[in-house]
């Protein structure tokens, strides 16, 4: 059906350039072009599905949207990417996803379209882009081979950037004389002191079920206290004091959270904080629309937003999505346009006042919008911090993340000793590691 719509733009544009259409601006030539594009189901993009009918208008390029529940939309971009010719023009995707595609060479470099001054705008300014998302979510053959870096290249650009900022409840703070948690000590005092000054109200929501849960919310503790999940040269360095500390850390917030906290995934994490159960949540930006949201949430107006607790450093996630033109995309000159436009300040602002997560740090600051959501700002200030190296991003990574998180379960469900408990993975890690060839130049 994609092909066949295609077809038909095609024709079109043809008969439109045949009776004489004139072809002056950038996107003329493309005028009558259909792009199919590939977005999972997910806040940001249903916002970016408001805002594409002005995309349409402005330049005549139509776009049909497939969007799919993040799995599936995995599974149908591995089947389209390897085909010789695929139904899509851009996709959405996540970063393990870029280290997968651009190995297999599915992606486009951009760095053409930016040499093209009958594509490129002169006016982009990509140094607006936030950085630590350019890095993560679009380079790949720069530092430790998916950073930026001299040997890097661009193969994407973030859309929908998430990180991890503390929401707490206003009214719990205002009432029992607490302030804003600013470092690591603080936080983890004040999370163990709500279930005494309100009972039955946990202090801080988490995620911690066993497996990926538990490996995110303990990688989340560890960029910002100084730890590292592998040093420079590959040696797992997970269980040095910075680790033992990020999982003390995650062990304290589960023994004063909610009834059932150590079993949390992130549903049941950010519903325990909507329903009004915990006083503070620690995760993802992406959370602000349904905070908000009186249909889902018991807590209306009464969240304040600040940053990720400073440890040794600040350091918050690096999390959401990027777009980017696959290497078999029929109308690739067309996709890119389309990916300029909505990543540009005009359309960054656009998917902001939709609901969007905004990926410039012109739209956290813009005053229409930080009228319209008030924590935008916020947000900004701690988007500046994004770890673009907070967890590895390797094609061996879910073997350890799934041994660090069935472990961690251990450790927050049957008081496994955390520095022996992180010795074991650290030396299955360097066994998996070995296997894998990280170690042939070092021998």
């Amino acid at each position: 059906m994609f092909k066949f719509t295609k077809t038909l733009a095609s024709i079109a544009v043809t008969s439109a350039l045949l009776i004489g259409q004139a072809v002056a601006g950038p996107y003329d030539e493309f005028a009558g072009t259909t792009l199919i594009v590939n977005f999972p189901a997910h806040p940001h993009y249903d916002a970016v599905r408001k805002i594409l009918p002005e995309f349409t208008k402005e330049t005549g390029i139509e776009v049909e949207v497939d969007q799919l529940p993040y799995l599936k939309m995995r599974e149908r971009q591995t089947l389209e990417l390897a085909q010789e010719e695929g139904d899509y023009d851009l996709i959405a995707y996540v970063v393990f996803s870029k280290a997968d595609y651009v190995y297999a060479d599915q992606l486009e470099n951009l760095a053409r379209y930016y040499m093209n001054p009958k594509l490129a705008d002169p006016n982009y300014d990509a140094d607006d882009l936030i950085d630590g998302y350019v890095y993560n979510i679009g380079f790949a053959g720069g530092n430790k081979g998916y950073l930026q870096g001299k040997t890097g290249s661009l193969f994407g650009i973030p859309y929908g950037s998430e990180t991890s900022i503390l929401g707490y409840r206003k009214d719990i703070f205002e009432k029992h004389g607490l302030s804003v948690p600013e470092t690591y000590d603080e936080m983890l005092e004040i999370a163990c002191k709500i279930p005494e000054l309100e009972p039955g109200m946990g202090g801080l929501s988490s995620r911690a079920a066993s497996g990926h849960h538990a490996s995110h919310a303990f990688l989340l503790h560890l960029a910002p206290l100084g730890g590292r999940v592998f040093d420079d040269s590959w040696n797992p360095i997970v269980n040095n004091e910075a680790g033992v500390q990020a999982a003390n850390a995650l062990k304290t917030i589960v023994d004063c959270g909610p009834e059932g906290a150590a079993s949390f995934g992130f549903g049941e994490a950010l519903g325990s904080f909507l329903a009004g159960d915990t006083a503070m949540f620690l995760d993802t930006t992406v959370v602000a629309g349904q905070i908000d949201d009186p249909s889902k949430s018991k807590v209306v107006g009464k969240v304040g937003w600040a940053m990720h607790p400073m440890g040794t450093r600040r350091g918050s996630q690096t999390g959401g999505f990027g777009i980017g033109i696959p290497k078999n995309a029929e109308n690739k000159d067309a996709a890119f346009l389309l990916m300029q436009w909505l990543t540009s300040k005009k359309g960054d602002k656009m998917v902001a006042m939709a609901g969007g997560n905004p990926s410039r740090f012109s739209t956290h600051a813009d005053e229409e919008v930080n009228a319209k959501f008030p924590h935008m700002k916020t947000f900004g200030e701690a988007l500046q911090h994004a770890d673009p190296d907070w967890r590895p991003i390797i094609p061996v990574w879910g073997k350890i993340n799934a041994d660090l998180g069935t472990t961690l379960s251990k450790v927050l469900t049957e008081d496994l000793d955390i520095q022996e408990a992180l010795d074991g993975v650290a030396e299955r890690t360097k066994a998996v590691m070995d296997e894998a060839g990280y170690y042939t130049w070092s021998q």
